[in-house]
C-alpha cells in the first residue's frame, strides 16, 4: 500500500514526485518506455528558468529524477495497462498483470506529438524537425522553415515563427484549411508566410552534412514531387493526450485530455488528480508542467492529511503564503 503513487515522469510527475517526496509521502513513480518525458527528445532548453546558458533536455530530467530521489522517492519502470479507481485503495495494473494499491494516484503521463511518419523524420527530431514553436523557433533566427498542418495550431505556430524566420511557408495536403477564419485571416495577412497547398508530405531531405535542406512532396495536382527548400520544419499536426489506459476511469474531454476543476488538478474522482500536458490543451511548456506538478502534489497531500497544512519551503509559517 502505497500513500501515493505518480504516473509519468516528465517535468510535471518528477516535480509532483519531488514535492511529495520531500513531505514525507515516499511516493512510487512509475515510467514507462520513456522516461523524462518529450524533453529527452530535445537538445537545447533556453526558456526554462535556473539555466542562462541552457540545459540539455536529457540533462533536465536527470536532475529532476535525483533531486526526487534525494528526498526518497522511489522509481519502478513499467507499463500501466489499467486501473481501478472505483473503490479504495485504487488499484493500478501493469503489464503483466501485478497490480499495485495505493490512498492516492497523480495523472501526469503527458501528450504525444502527432508526427507525419515520413522518412527523414524521426532521425532529425532535435535537429531540423520540431514539434514545438516555442521551445525551438529562437534556434531559427534568420533561417527559412516550414510549417505542416491546417488547423489553428498550424496557424498559430506560422505566425509565432515569423518574430525570428525570413520567410515561413505553410504545407497542407489540401487547398481547404481547418483553421477558424481568424487564424487563417492573421496567416494570409503576414507578409512573411507563404503557402504550399495540395502537398503531400513525402521525405524530410538532408544534404551531405545531415542537416535538414528540405520537405519532398507530392504536388495533388500535377502529380509531380517536388523539394520545398528550408532549415527546419515544424511539424504542427495535434497532439494525442496519453490516457487510453485510464479506460474511462476519469472524466475526459472530447479532444481526450484529462477534465480537471479550474484552479485546482482534482479530477472528479477523489484522490486522483492529473498535471502537466495530459491536462493542458493549450501551454504544453515544461514549466507549466512542472507547476502543474507541484500543485498536484499539495492538493494530493491536503487530501491525505485533511485540514493539516505542510510547511513545503521548509521557511513558512503555518498558513503562510510560500
Amino acid at each position: 500500500m502505497y500513500k501515493s503513487i505518480v504516473i509519468g515522469t516528465g517535468p510535471a510527475g518528477l516535480t509532483a514526485a519531488i514535492y511529495l517526496a520531500r513531505a514525507g509521502l515516499a511516493p512510487l513513480v512509475i515510467e514507462g518506455i520513456q522516461p523524462g518525458g518529450q524533453l529527452t527528445t530535445t537538445t537545447e532548453v533556453e526558456n526554462f528558468p535556473g539555466f542562462p546558458e541552457g540545459i540539455q533536455g536529457p540533462e533536465l530530467m536527470d536532475h529532476m529524477r535525483k533531486q526526487a530521489e534525494r528526498f526518497g522517492a522511489e522509481f519502478r519502470s513499467g507499463w500501466v495497462t489499467g486501473v481501478d479507481f472505483a473503490r479504495q485503495p485504487r488499484v493500478i495494473t501493469l503489464e503483466g498483470g501485478e497490480t499495485l494499491q495505493t490512498e492516492t494516484v497523480i495523472l501526469s503521463t503527458g501528450a504525444s506529438a502527432r508526427y507525419l511518419g515520413i522518412p527523414g523524420e524521426q532521425e532529425n527530431v532535435g535537429r531540423g524537425v520540431s514539434t514545438c514553436a516555442t521551445c525551438d523557433g529562437f534556434f531559427f533566427r534568420g533561417k527559412k522553415l516550414l510549417v505542416v498542418g491546417g488547423g489553428d495550431s498550424a496557424m498559430e505556430e506560422a505566425s509565432f515563427l515569423t518574430r525570428f524566420a525570413t520567410q515561413v511557408t505553410i504545407v497542407h495536403r489540401r487547398d481547404e484549411l481547418r483553421a477558424s477564419k481568424i487564424m487563417q485571416d492573421r496567416a494570409r495577412s503576414n507578409e512573411k508566410i507563404a503557402w504550399a497547398l495540395n502537398r503531400t508530405p513525402v521525405a524530410v531531405e538532408t544534404d551531405e552534412l545531415g542537416r535538414v535542406k528540405g520537405l519532398r512532396v507530392l504536388n495533388n495536382v500535377s502529380g509531380q514531387e517536388e523539394l520545398l527548400e528550408a532549415d527546419g520544419l515544424f511539424v504542427a499536426i495535434g497532439h494525442t493526450p496519453n490516457t487510453a489506459f485510464l479506460g474511462g476511469a476519469v472524466e475526459i474531454d472530447s479532444h481526450g485530455y484529462i477534465v480537471v476543476q479550474p484552479g485546482t488538478t482534482k479530477t472528479n474522482v477523489q484522490g486522483v488528480f492529473a498535471c502537466g500536458d495530459v491536462q493542458d490543451i493549450r501551454y504544453r511548456q515544461a514549466i507549466t508542467a512542472a507547476g502543474s506538478g507541484c500543485m498536484a502534489a499539495m492538493d494530493c497531500e491536503k487530501y491525505l492529511e485533511g485540514s493539516m497544512v505542510h510547511d513545503w519551503s521548509g521557511l513558512a509559517g503555518p498558513g503562510e503564503r510560500v
